[in-house]
């Protein structure tokens, strides 16, 4: 009954103050609408770069050979580092961090032909875990590669979306046949369209991937492009790049700290200093949109404390017979954060509506595929929700302590 009585007054306050009133709850709504643009527009994107990043390698270290920077047991600098299958194996060995491993076997200039449609390409040769490791993960029909293909040494290929549409157009490639260097393949997969924001010797998206062994018995090639490791704990990247340098260090006859020998890209560690910096501009963007909804609470307190003044006379009253000076302050706090409340409803509304229209719009290739998909996440309305409480609260903070400091007799005396 109490909180109706305090609803009713504020009621007959506002009606008092139409004008200022509607003002007020507006740039509440405006404020509230803007710090949850500002941070779903910017958790949008962090999670956009991120998948991105993760399509191109999820958790991944991936060794490439390289030259030698430092003599080592008289051997010289500049000696080239040539890696066999044989070392991924070794690696998977010898490291117990290391769950799978992959090595790589790659050709730029790869004439692909499909009738009198012909695509150059960079072709690779894998194992089939590369699936996983690489997110190669074929449209409904088809599939990667298998354990039997790389076996049989079986003629199979996989494509990416683009080149695929290069060759085939509109038809369905899979189970067609595609000539590879002039050898006909049959392609048993395609990569649906992936956002990737980091790459190798060209995106997937116009990849062509055949089994390792099939890709070896064509080309005799023996040496290898890279090797890639499956962390168990992608947070054990830093000791796993040690035992890397360690095992082929000793193998391959090169000083285990010579950084140079071999180039290594921990892409669990790039996403985690991915992540930090995304963190920066999120917090950055809410500060922003804080500092808007900050200015919209400068206009309740601006409400209430022409309340406190048209209530003095009722204030006085009060205080004489007995009321607290924590009741008045109650009052007031109350009646702040009530139109803080009304406005942040609105505020939401308007920017859950707008997300959800943008939401509508294709996100193309262009910068719309990572600014058009604002995230709306419990964190968001969460942080919304805490900054909007607080800046009402704060604004009735004040207005209060001036009304709970009103002496009765003085009160009852004012015109």
């Amino acid at each position: 009954m109490h909180i109706l009585m305090l609803v009713k007054e504020f009621i007959e306050d506002i009606k008092k103050q139409k004008l200022r009133a509607f003002l007020t709850t507006f740039a509440v709504a405006w404020g509230t609408m803007v710090v949850i643009l500002l941070m779903a527009f910017g958790a949008g994107l962090a999670f956009r770069m991120r998948e991105g990043l993760l399509n191109a390698a999820d958790r991944i270290i991936t060794v490439w050979p390289n030259q030698t920077s430092v003599k080592y047991q008289g051997l010289p600098i500049g000696r080239r580092i040539r890696l066999i299958e044989a070392d991924a194996e070794l690696l998977r060995r010898s490291i117990p961090m290391v769950s799978q491993v992959c090595p790589q076997l790659g050709k730029h200039g790869v004439r692909l032909r499909r009738g009198g449609r012909t695509a150059l390409t960079y072709m690779e040769g894998v194992y089939a875990n590369f699936e996983f490791m690489r997110r190669m993960y074929p449209v409904a029909g088809g599939r990667f590669l298998d354990e039997m293909d790389l076996q049989q040494k079986r003629r199979v290929l996989f494509l990416g979306s683009v080149i695929a549409g290069e060759l085939f157009g509109d038809e369905n490639p899979i189970g067609k046949i595609c000539e590879v260097d002039g050898l006909p393949f049959t392609v048993v997969g395609i990569l649906p369209k992936k956002l990737q924001t980091s790459m190798n010797n060209g995106p997937d998206d116009r990849r062509a991937v055949i089994p390792y062994s099939t890709f070896q018995s064509i080309y005799s090639r023996r040496f290898l492009n890279s090797i890639i490791l499956q962390p168990t704990n992608p947070l054990e990247g830093k000791r796993i790049k040690d035992e890397v340098f360690r095992v082929l260090g000793r193998k391959h006859r090169f000083d285990p700290a010579d950084e140079k020998a071999l180039f290594v890209w921990d892409t669990a560690e790039f996403v985690a200093q991915q992540e930090t910096v995304f963190l920066g501009l999120n917090i950055f963007l809410g500060v922003v949109g804080a500092m808007t909804l900050l200015i919209a609470g400068v206009g309740v307190a601006n409400i209430m404390y022409v309340v406190v003044k048209e209530r003095t006379r009722e204030i006085g009253v009060k205080r004489a017979v007995g009321a607290k000076r924590w009741h008045i302050m109650l009052q007031i706090i109350f009646e702040s954060l009530l139109m803080s409340s009304a406005g942040g409803v609105a505020g939401i509304l308007l920017a859950v509506g707008i997300i959800r229209m943008v939401w509508m719009i294709p996100a193309g290739d262009g910068a719309m595929q990572f600014l058009g998909r604002p995230l709306l996440s419990n964190a968001v309305m969460g942080a919304a929700v805490s900054l909007l409480a607080f800046i009402g609260l704060l604004a009735g903070i004040f207005p209060a302590h001036k009304a709970a400091r009103i002496d009765p007799v003085e009160a009852l005396r004012y015109e």
